[in-house]
């Protein structure tokens, strides 16, 4: 890798960790707010730290050209997640007293938007933690959506090419330029988590833990201000509130955009959004009246259940209103199941993606198509786009390392004495983004806590993977990427 890349690459990482120092500046207000100046220090020392980590990136100055291959994103995309999380656990180590281990984890796990969690009494915990695992999940829910907007269709990762041509046609139709498409984005996303907020508060949280909660919600993140997570309120309207802001975060932010600029039927007509709303609702009437039938609960609440839980893991938020794993052998596989599907492309949400099951229904169709007519021309689209074989090919590829990389985790993690019910789903959660796993200990009604070190850090490995989707990561370890 030649120098003046690592220079480019140096700057922009100064930015980020100045922009992050410049962030824990609403931890340490908040704390102010509820007059807990103890754990004030902690956030000063740790925004100075990565301040002053990030103006000696900065300090050589703006290099003249700031062009970078497609190659040299990858190991911007990938260096950015880890030193950005690598400064983001200082606070958590100087407040929560845990171990950099315990700290990265939790921090990682907020900003890939996973929701896993090592920590224990929220419901007492300093309100500057709180808040900024709240922000971790909001920063890496704008973070990730750019990325899947503007980085992964251009280094062609995992069949995201499919939407390079929605988003170049966004900007070019929509926007004026492709920075314009970036900050409606934004705009976007502040204002469904200021919609949040309000609509949690008036569902019955208090303001904090409603911002708390907006954040994670839009962000598909899943940290909670309690222990009991969702079950904490009883509250229907918190949980069906949690619902709509959990889907929302789950579908493409470039249609909110262009929904929000003309083009009314762009969410209603994309193939992905009909998709994933079509599997939740029929899910929650399916999944509900099963516990209804197996439970105490009326068939109203049985809905609501169901649909918090079910839409929290297919969304990849991870938040719980109770313990789904008590229902029984069916719910358990179904849950499991419901682990890799994830949201849609171009969302905060983390899983395999809706568009890769569909366009897998596609190419089946084909095939049994050509099954019986040998000779016909079998044409191949989703969502208006040609499947071509360079789609196709990196579609698949993404498929099997997903696939491979959660095998190859859950088997390492039994090295370190877990049984294999934690193993497997623990792996699973993490590539996955989801949060909680299933079992006694990463279950809905556990935590991370007690895992060796060592399984700790495989699965933060596995989150950044399933995070910057797999390939991104691998790439890095080949040695032809680092010829010149």
């Amino acid at each position: 890798m030649a120098s003046p890349t690592l220079r480019v690459i140096g700057f922009i990482l100064g930015i980020f960790l100045i922009t992050l120092a410049v962030s824990m500046v609403i931890p340490m207000l908040t704390l102010l707010s509820f007059e807990r100046t103890d754990d004030l220090n902690a956030f000063l020392w740790s925004s100075l730290i990565t301040f002053v980590a990030g103006l000696l990136l900065l300090i050589r100055g703006r290099p003249q050209h700031m062009h970078l291959r497609p190659r040299d994103m990858y190991l911007l995309t990938t260096a950015s997640w880890v030193v950005v999380c690598g400064f983001a656990a200082l606070p958590m180590v100087l407040i929560a007293h845990i171990s950099y281990t315990d700290a990265f984890f939790e921090t990682m796990s907020g900003i890939t938007t996973t929701g896993s969690t090592v920590l224990t009494g929220l419901d007492n915990m300093s309100p500057g933690i709180l808040i900024w695992r709240s922000m971790l999940h909001w920063l890496g829910g704008i973070g990730f959506i750019g990325m899947a907007v503007a980085i992964l269709p251009l280094l062609r990762v995992g069949g995201m090419r499919l939407f390079q041509t929605e988003s170049s046609d966004w900007s070019e139709k929509v926007m004026p330029r492709s920075h314009m498409a970036a900050k409606y984005i934004l705009y976007v996303y502040v204002l469904l988590t200021l919609l949040g907020f309000l609509a949690f508060w008036v569902a019955g949280m208090t303001p904090f833990e409603a911002i708390n909660h907006s954040m994670a919600s839009i962000s598909t993140g899943g940290f909670s201000t309690s222990d009991s997570s969702l079950a904490h309120w009883q509250q229907p309207a918190v949980h069906w509130v949690a619902v709509v802001f959990m889907l929302l975060g789950s579908l493409p932010f470039t249609l909110y955009v262009a929904t929000l600029r003309g083009h009314r039927k762009a969410l209603i007509k994309d193939h992905q959004v009909r998709g994933l709303l079509g599997f939740l609702i029929l899910s929650w009437l399916v999944v509900g009246t099963w516990l209804w039938a197996h439970s105490d609960n009326t068939w109203l609440d049985a809905v609501r259940i169901v649909a918090v839980n079910t839409t929290s893991v297919v969304t990849t938020t991870g938040y719980a209103l109770g313990d789904y794993t008590t229902w029984g052998s069916f719910a358990v596989l179904l849950f499991f199941y419901l682990t890799f599907i994830g949201g849609c492309s171009g969302s905060t949400s983390g899983g395999l993606k809706v568009f890769r099951f569909q366009v897998a229904y596609v190419l089946l169709k084909a095939n049994l198509q050509q099954l019986v007519h040998p000779r016909a021309v079998i044409k191949q689209q989703y969502n208006n786009h040609n499947l071509d074989e360079d789609i196709v090919r990196s579609l698949i590829t993404f498929s099997f390392f997903f696939t491979i990389t959660i095998g190859v985790i859950a088997m390492a993690l039994t090295l370190f004495g877990l049984d294999w019910v934690t193993a497997l789903t623990g792996a699973a959660t993490a590539v996955c983004n989801v949060g909680p796993g299933l079992g006694p200990i990463i279950g809905p009604a556990g935590n991370f806590a007690s895992l060796p070190d060592g399984a700790k850090w495989l699965l933060t490995l596995g989150m950044l993977l399933g995070r910057l989707e797999i390939l991104t990561v691998l790439v890095l370890f080949t040695p032809a990427f680092w010829r010149h």
